[in-house]
């Protein structure tokens, strides 16, 4: 590839990155371009927090939600060269309390089948749990309730699964997550305002402020806390310490002349281990995922590794890297996912490879996002009945409820509303009535984005007492049912 042909893409990338931001409104962004070992290009856009005058620059620290994956799989890597663990082992191996559905899953899945999504446990599996407060010991301990898929031979994303496989290897190694990372990676890579933990990020001045969507508008509502799943999503850095990461995975664990991670061990993070997007027709390219990092054949025939990272409630991440031109970009923004980032990478790898941008990525891109970040629930967007019928006598829907894996809930009386109590920290959901059993509430968290509206339906005995209720916004997996304990 003529090296002119990547400047020139260089050259177009600050009109590019004015263009995805005004076609989005992000707040805010910061991008670098990494080759040949050196960072080529640096910027920072917008602003930190709306309404305020502290700008991006390439010291802004973000939180960069999922690229946290492929930054962990780096330090599983790193451990795996020094001979701690390897990716074959077994997590109940160094974390023998550990259990999936069926027990001889639960006895075989390693540390690489969950850092390849391979497990078996469905999309997303525990970040329910993570939306009500369960830390981080308490979710791994839950997902033994979670039905599986065939194991080994589906691919289904899961932040939960991942962090798994990361206690394996922090308890191998005598260390918590976070200082391992620190000292296995950050630190040796001179990472210097890098940290997954959420203090660390939440203390930085110079600090990238999460923006959710609510009717179409990024607004900073709500703080994303991702501790319980940081190996998957946890992890806070800057544009250019991310670029010295870029810089040593490309040049096959090395940095500034120093070894730092074992290139034989980190091989199999960066290749092929499971196919994660099945082709739809006989001319296609599969999608593939390797350990913690996307992987892909481009049509050039070229190898391209990959991640997204994306918070609803404020952060828009990305990163492509060519290993055979030694050639990275990333980008972050403070915004719901909305395709920003990713159309950035993916116009300037268009540019480098082709000379010209193949298609409309950040129109693509948008109509994929809008999904991610619409209202979900049930009863979203739908008048309730008119004529309703009417519920039992609301007293007889108090008391104390309990789930094996969700745990014990609370419904009181208050001020003749029902009010539903929830996980550890006590979250309350004020019910309205809908129609006979069938009540509703809104919520607003990471997993459902602003303007969600779930239905939650009663158990009514024949006596006319509540012995039982059920919750769509929790009930994906069949866990979602909430049954009266004895008082």
């Amino acid at each position: 590839m003529p090296t002119e042909q990547i400047t020139d893409a260089i050259d177009q990338l600050d009109d590019l990155a004015q263009i995805a931001m005004a076609g989005t409104n992000v707040p805010g962004l910061a991008l670098a371009v990494v080759h040949q070992g050196k960072v080529v290009y640096a910027k920072g856009y917008g602003v930190r927090e709306l309404g305020k005058t502290g700008i991006i620059d390439t010291d802004t620290v973000f939180q960069i939600a999922s690229l946290s994956k492929s930054i962990a799989a780096s330090v599983v890597a790193q451990q795996v060269g020094e001979g701690v663990v390897n990716w074959d082992d077994p997590v109940q191996k160094y974390l023998p309390w550990f259990q999936l559905q069926d027990p001889w899953v639960g006895e075989h899945v390693s540390i690489g089948d969950f850092f390849a999504h391979r497990s078996g446990l469905p999309d997303h599996a525990g970040d329910d749990l993570d939306d009500l407060g369960f830390d981080r010991q308490s979710i791994l301990e839950r997902l033994r309730y979670i039905p599986l898929a065939s194991f080994r031979d589906t691919y289904a994303y899961t932040n939960f699964g991942l962090t798994a496989g990361a206690e394996a290897v922090a308890a191998a190694s005598g260390q918590d997550w976070a200082s391992l990372s620190e000292n296995t990676i950050y630190a040796p890579l001179g990472m210097v305002s890098t940290s997954s933990r959420f203090d660390d990020f939440i203390a930085q001045d110079n600090q990238a402020v999460g923006h959710t969507l609510v009717d179409g508008e990024f607004r900073p509502i709500l703080q994303r806390m991702p501790d319980s799943q940081s190996p998957a999503g946890g992890v806070s850095t800057t544009i250019n310490d991310f670029s010295r990461w870029m810089i040593m995975m490309l040049s096959e664990g090395r940095f500034e002349g120093e070894v730092i991670i074992d290139e034989a061990a980190l091989v199999p993070a960066l290749t092929p281990q499971v196919i994660s997007r099945r082709p739809a027709t006989i001319g296609s390219i599969p999608g593939f995922y390797g350990y913690g990092t996307g992987v892909a054949i481009t049509p050039s025939g070229r190898t391209m590794l990959s991640h997204s990272g994306a918070f609803i409630l404020g952060s828009g991440t990305n990163y492509m890297m060519l290993p055979s031109e030694n050639l990275g970009i990333a980008v972050f923004t403070n915004g719901a996912p909305v395709g920003a980032a990713e159309a950035l990478s993916a116009q300037f790898m268009d540019l480098v490879q082709y000379r010209e941008v193949q298609r409309d990525w950040l129109a693509g891109y948008q109509g994929l996002f809008k999904e991610m970040t619409a209202p979900i629930g049930d009863f979203h967007g739908i008048e309730p009945p008119s004529n309703p019928a009417p519920p039992v006598a609301l007293e007889r829907l108090e008391g104390v409820y309990d789930s094996s894996y969700f745990g014990p809930a609370q419904m009181d009386l208050r001020d003749g509303a029902l009010v539903l109590t929830l996980g550890p920290d006590g979250q309350k959901f004020q019910l309205q009535h809908w129609d006979g059993d069938v009540f509703y509430f809104s919520a607003f968290n990471e997993n459902m984005p602003s303007g969600s509206v779930s239905s939650l339906t009663f158990g009514i005995s024949d006596e006319g007492t509540a012995m039982s209720f059920t919750v769509e916004f929790l009930n994906e997996f069949g866990l979602g049912v909430f049954k009266r304990q004895a008082q």
